[in-house]
C-alpha cells in the first residue's frame, strides 16, 4: 500500500507540528533539512522513530500542542525503562472513539448490545478505549476492569452481557471457570473482542469452543492511540485498519526497506491526524503483513494479518536464535496438547537450558509424549529442550496477559 496524495498532505501537516514543537523528531527533520515531503520516495527517506526515543522524551517531550489543549495522558504498559507518556487533545480522544466505534460496527455489534469490559483502566489505554467506543456506539458499557472473576461471572449472568472485551488469556480463564461451575447455560455472550497479546490458533479454537462465541482480533498500541486502530470483520480474512487515521508500512526488520504487500515484516505506523503526540514512521516491532486484494465484506479499508510475534522477542539459547512462535508451531502439531504452555530458560553449570511446560488436553502417556515433543523441537531449532507435559489447569492463568517466556538467566 503506497502512501497517497491525501496522506502525504496530512504527513506534511504533522511535519509542521513536529518542527514547531522542536521535539526529538522535529530536531531530526531540521538536521536533515526536511520541511515537507512531495513524493513516496521523499516519505521513505524520513527517519524512523523508536520506543527508546519516546522514553527519552519523558515526561511531556512528545507534546506538539499547547499544554492547555491536553485533556488526558496515557502511558504504555511496558515494565522496563522509563514509561512512555502520550498526551491527547480532545480531538485525539474523539478520533480514537470514532475508530473504536468503527471496530464494534465491523464486528456486527450495535447499540442493543451489552458490552462487558475487563481490560484495565487508568494510565493503560485498554479499558477506557473500549468504553469510549462503546459510548460512541450507544451500547451499554459494563466497565468491570480486570480481576475478581466470581463478580465478573455474576455480572455477566445478571446483566446478560452479549459482548466480552478481554485479553485472550482472561477469556480462557473465564471460559474454564464457567465450565467448572456449570454456568454455560446462563451466559448470553455472542461475541468476544480480544487484544493486547498474540494468541495461537489452538487457544483461539478452545475459547471459541468453550464460550461458543464469534471471536474478533483488535489491534492497537498506546503510542498510536491505543486499541481500536484495526479489527477483523465477520469474514475473518485479516484486520481492517483505518487508513484515514494512520498510514501503515511493512518493512524488513533488518534492512528497514519496505516489503511488497503479502510479505511478512515489521509494522511501521505514521499517525496522520493526531494532535497531541504525532508519530512518523514509528517502529512497532510487531510482525505481520498487509493482505493484498479486497475483503468479501466490500470495505475499502486495507487489511493486516494476525500479529505473528515481535521482531525483538528472539531468545538466544546455546548460540541459537529461537522465537516463541517456533515452539508454538511445534506444539500445535500435537492434538493431545491443550493451548497453554510456558518456556523457562536457565543457565546451570555453565550451560543454557530450555524447559517447556505444556498442558495435555486429556490423559495420555506423558513420558512418551514428552519425548516426541522434545524430538520435534530439536528438529525445528537444533537442540533438545527438557519437556514436561502437565495436567490441564496446572499452569498459571492470567487476568491480563499470560507470561509465556521466563528467562531466569537475568533474574
Amino acid at each position: 500500500m503506497q502512501i497517497n496524495e491525501t496522506q502525504l498532505k496530512q504527513v506534511n501537516t504533522q511535519i509542521g507540528r513536529l518542527i514547531a514543537a522542536d521535539n526529538f523528531y522535529g530536531k531530526r527533520l531540521k538536521a536533515a533539512g526536511v520541511e515537507k515531503v512531495e513524493t513516496v520516495e521523499d516519505f521513505l527517506k524520513l527517519p524512523f522513530s523508536e520506543k527508546e526515543d519516546l522514553r527519552e522524551a519523558y515526561p511531556l517531550g512528545l507534546m506538539t500542542c499547547k499544554e492547555e489543549e491536553v485533556v488526558r495522558i496515557h502511558s504504555s504498559s511496558g515494565t522496563t525503562g522509563k514509561p512512555v507518556i502520550i498526551p491527547y487533545t480532545a480531538k485525539d480522544v474523539d478520533d480514537w472513539g470514532e475508530m473504536f466505534k468503527r471496530c464494534y460496527e465491523y464486528a456486527g455489534i450495535t447499540n442493543k448490545d451489552r458490552i462487558q469490559i475487563t481490560p484495565g483502566y487508568g494510565l493503560w489505554t485498554a479499558g477506557i478505549g473500549f468504553q469510549n467506543g462503546c459510548e460512541k456506539l450507544g451500547a451499554m458499557a459494563i466497565p468491570m476492569g480486570p480481576g475478581n472473576t466470581p463478580k465478573q461471572l455474576q455480572m455477566m449472568i445478571d446483566m446478560k452481557s452479549t459482548v466480552l472485551c478481554a485479553t485472550s488469556s482472561y477469556a480462557l480463564l473465564l471460559a474454564e471457570e464457567m465450565e467448572k461451575q456449570g454456568l454455560k447455560d446462563q451466559i448470553c455472550l455472542k461475541k468476544g473482542i480480544f487484544g493486547s497479546e498474540r494468541w495461537s490458533d489452538k487457544m483461539r479454537q478452545r475459547i471459541h469452543d468453550e464460550l461458543g462465541i464469534e471471536l474478533y482480533d483488535i489491534y492497537g498500541l498506546t503510542e498510536i492511540y491505543g486499541p481500536g486502530i484495526g479489527i477483523n470483520c465477520k469474514y475473518d480474512t485479516g484486520m481492517h485498519y483505518w487508513d484515514d487515521y494512520i498510514y501503515l508500512e511493512i518493512i524488513d526488520p533488518k534492512t528497514g526497506e519496505n516489503v511488497p504487500d503479502g510479505e511478512w515484516g515489521e509494522i511501521v505506523i505514521t499517525t496522520l491526524v493526531k494532535e497531541g503526540a504525532p508519530l512518523i514512521r514509528f517502529r512497532t516491532h510487531d510482525l505481520s503483513r498487509i493482505i493484498p486484494g479486497e475483503c468479501p465484506c466490500g470495505s475499502k479499508h486495507p487489511r493486516l494479518d494476525v500479529i505473528s510475534g515481535r521482531s525483538d522477542d528472539m531468545m538466544k539459547i546455546k548460540g541459537v536464535n529461537v522465537f516463541p512462535k517456533q515452539i508454538e508451531e511445534v506444539l500445535a502439531l500435537f492434538p493431545e496438547l491443550s493451548s497453554e504452555y510456558q518456556i523457562r530458560i536457565s543457565h546451570l553449570d555453565g550451560k543454557d537450558s530450555m524447559r517447556i511446560y505444556v498442558e495435555a488436553s486429556g490423559s495420555n502417556d506423558f513420558k512418551e509424549l514428552q519425548k516426541k515433543i522434545a524430538d520435534a523441537v530439536k528438529s525445528k531449532i537444533g537442540f533438545t529442550p527438557i519437556v514436561y507435559v502437565v495436567e490441564l489447569g496446572f499452569l498459571p492463568r492470567s487476568e491480563k496477559k499470560s507470561k509465556r517466556v521466563i528467562d531466569e538467566r537475568y533474574e
